[in-house]
Parts: C-alpha cells; sequence; structure tokens
C-alpha cells in the first residue's frame, strides 16, 4: 500500500468547500472520483484545511492510499488530465504511512483580498470583497495585534462547529494596503487591502470573522481597543460578521 501527498490549488467559486457533501460538487468529492477512475480503487483524500464554500486555494495539502503501481508523475499527470480546470495537482510524492496532511501540519497561513474602492475589476470579483467605505488601516493594525499569540479564539468561531478546543496560536497577522495587483501580463490598478494570517491551525470560519471584525473596526463601528473585549468574551455575538468566502485564499501549509 503506497501513500501520496498531493499539493493543490483550485478556484473555489463552482465548489460547496473542500468536504465531501451528499448531492452537493466539492473538492474532495472531486479528487476522490478522478482517482477511482485512474487506480479502480474508492480512496479518501485527506486535506490539510477543510476549506469553506467558496474558498480559494493556492497550496492545499492532501493525501491518500493506494495499491497501485502508479509513480508520483503518472498521478499527477493522469489526475490533472480529469479534473476540471479550476483544480490543479501542481506535485505529487510519496509519503510514508504516518504522514497525515492535518494532523502533521505545523503552521498554516491564509490571506484575504479587500478592494477598497467605489466598484470591483470584472477580474477580481471571484477573489476579492468590496468594501466601498473607506477604511481606517491604522485601526485595523492595532486591532490585529491584539490577536496575535496563544489564546481561545471562540469569539470568531463559527456556528455549527464540533471541535472543543478553541486555543490556537497565531504566530502573524499583517495588514498592508497596494494600489495594483498583477493579472496575466498586466496590472490592474484600484486599492486593495491585505490581511495575511499565519498559525498552527484555524477554527471554522474563523479567519473570515476576524477579517469582518477588523473591517467593522476600519469602518469605526467598533473602536480598536474593543478587540480586547471580544476575543477575552468567548462570545461570537459581540465580534463582527463573517466576511464573504470569495476572499480567502489558503496560502501554504507549513510541516
Amino acid at each position: 500500500m503506497k501513500k501520496f501527498k498531493l499539493l493543490l490549488e483550485y478556484d473555489g467559486t463552482a465548489y460547496q468547500g473542500w468536504q465531501v457533501q451528499e448531492n452537493r460538487l466539492t473538492i474532495q468529492g472531486v479528487i476522490e472520483d478522478r482517482i477511482f477512475k485512474i487506480t479502480g480503487e474508492q480512496s479518501r483524500v485527506i486535506g490539510a484545511s477543510r476549506t469553506d464554500a467558496g474558498v480559494h486555494a493556492l497550496g492545499q495539502v492532501a493525501a491518500f492510499r493506494t495499491e497501485s503501481r502508479f509513480d508520483p508523475e503518472t498521478i499527477k499527470k493522469a489526475l490533472n488530465a480529469l479534473l476540471p480546470q479550476d483544480i490543479r495537482v501542481l506535485d505529487a510524492s510519496e509519503v510514508d504511512n504516518s504522514f497525515n496532511p492535518r494532523d502533521s501540519a505545523v503552521k498554516k497561513s491564509y490571506f484575504y483580498i479587500i478592494a477598497n474602492q467605489r466598484e470591483s475589476s470584472a477580474f477580481l470579483y471571484r477573489y476579492a470583497w468590496l468594501v466601498q467605505q473607506q477604511l481606517n488601516l491604522k485601526s485595523m493594525i492595532d486591532a490585529a495585534q491584539v490577536l496575535i499569540g496563544t489564546h481561545n479564539f471562540s469569539s470568531f468561531k463559527g456556528t455549527g462547529s464540533n471541535i472543543k478546543n478553541d486555543i490556537r496560536e497565531i504566530f502573524s497577522l499583517n495588514i498592508k494596503r497596494f494600489w495594483e495587483m498583477d493579472f496575466m501580463t498586466s496590472s490592474i490598478k484600484g486599492e486593495f487591502i491585505k490581511i495575511r494570517i499565519e498559525a498552527n491551525g484555524f477554527l471554522r470560519h474563523m479567519v473570515r470573522n476576524i477579517v469582518g471584525t477588523l473591517v467593522e473596526i476600519g469602518r469605526g463601528r467598533f473602536t480598536a481597543d474593543r478587540i480586547q473585549e471580544i476575543l477575552k468574551s468567548h462570545d461570537r455575538k459581540l465580534a463582527g460578521p463573517t466576511a464573504p468566502a470569495r476572499g480567502l485564499s489558503l496560502e501554504r501549509i507549513m510541516y
């Protein structure tokens, strides 16, 4: 029995997230279907992060077992030949049976893109949240610093999660404004904000709920120092709304 590790990228727009759901199109479901077509085996594909519906990935990691004799390069080529164009295998390798994409990870990073302007580019609406009101970047940065470190993040946990341990460590939380975004051989002009978070793990909707809260602070609806109260309350109702999925991308999994 072999175990293969896959490095994946995907545009999550058309999918109901990573995890298999009955009668719904998901990333995991599509990959498992294509593996079955290649190997004839019903292989469970385990992902490092269960991205939500509409969330994208530049560096998702997954693994599956197979009794087939295919080598990693053959698996990569065969999958890319059968997968839809919005899911790509960037790399495939054989790993030790003890490797678990989720449990073996030591760091994960996500980033979120906000288009802070009146109108969004036709080429970015799938990948950025259009926030028309001018945001106070300094207030957002000040609030973000409170979240760095080891905390109980239940105030930022989405409903429906069955995870009992809400303790996570955020290693870095950076917020930057920029005025153009590279696209193909050109650049798209505008006013953009990138929020990048690196942590040892994330709760359900945690990044989107943090982003939604920081945007409320940027709008002036919350003061920056209120983030401390929200964090310590362990009460989701005190935090801001959940930011739309389309602006979020899984950047990298580190082992």
